[in-house]
């Protein structure tokens, strides 16, 4: 793992150093890592951020003892990046239920990618064990991955001007779902009536990093 520093308060933890191990499961593993190493007190930094390949710890009062520290660090790595939540992940990552209405308008071309029959995009769903990755793009909008490297989708060739918000929806490895409206190319599958996003909740986000999710239909 190479540590970079950002700015004067900020570490970047790039998880692309190992070609055995795809760079989602070194972000995640050292996502939980550290929220278990801060929540023991051993780790003093204000956020813990991952992203696809990355993972920034901000907020940091002494970056390069900290960089020091993480060098002796290792955090359990496994093949699972779906919604199996770590041990190290925190006591709210309970698995969320999503329930989804199947009624988008991309399923036949996702059924077409995926060789198979319509009906079978939301089976392949719903069995799916989900995990949030991370978030971006739009305050509360998950990254969720899970679904086998075979099914890897391209976004639409032209964005949406507007997409609808609680729509479920597909793009390269990852599934995710709008939290608000907003222009997006992911394939749509679906939509839900859960909110994701409220600035007045505590947290505001309702699916954060390490969270487990399932699809369920509605």
């Amino acid at each position: 793992m190479r540590i970079r520093p950002v700015g004067a308060h900020a570490l970047l933890l790039d998880c692309t150093t190992r070609a055995d191990v795809p760079a989602a499961t070194l972000v995640e593993a050292w996502r939980a890592e550290l929220w278990r190493r801060r929540e023991q007190g051993e780790l003093n930094a204000v956020e813990i951020v991952p992203a696809a390949t990355t993972v920034l710890l901000d907020g940091l009062p002494d970056p390069a003892a900290t960089a020091e520290m993480l060098a002796g660090w290792a955090p359990t790595v496994t093949n699972d990046t779906g919604g199996a939540a770590s041990r190290a992940s925190g006591p709210d990552r309970a698995e969320v239920l999503v329930p989804v209405e199947f009624d988008g308008p991309d399923l036949p071309a996702v059924a077409e990618y995926w060789q198979t029959d319509v009906a079978d995009v939301p089976r392949r769903l719903t069995g799916t064990r989900f995990r949030v990755a991370f978030c971006g793009f739009a305050p509360g909008f998950p990254y969720l991955t899970g679904l086998p490297a075979e099914l890897a989708l391209p976004r639409l060739a032209t964005p949406r001007p507007r997409v609808p918000a609680g729509s479920v929806a597909l793009a390269g490895p990852y599934a995710g779902i709008y939290p608000g409206a907003s222009p997006g190319g992911w394939l749509l599958v679906g939509r839900t009536d859960l909110v994701l996003f409220d600035v007045h909740a505590d947290p505001p986000t309702r699916l954060g990093p390490g969270t487990p999710v399932r699809l369920v239909a509605a």
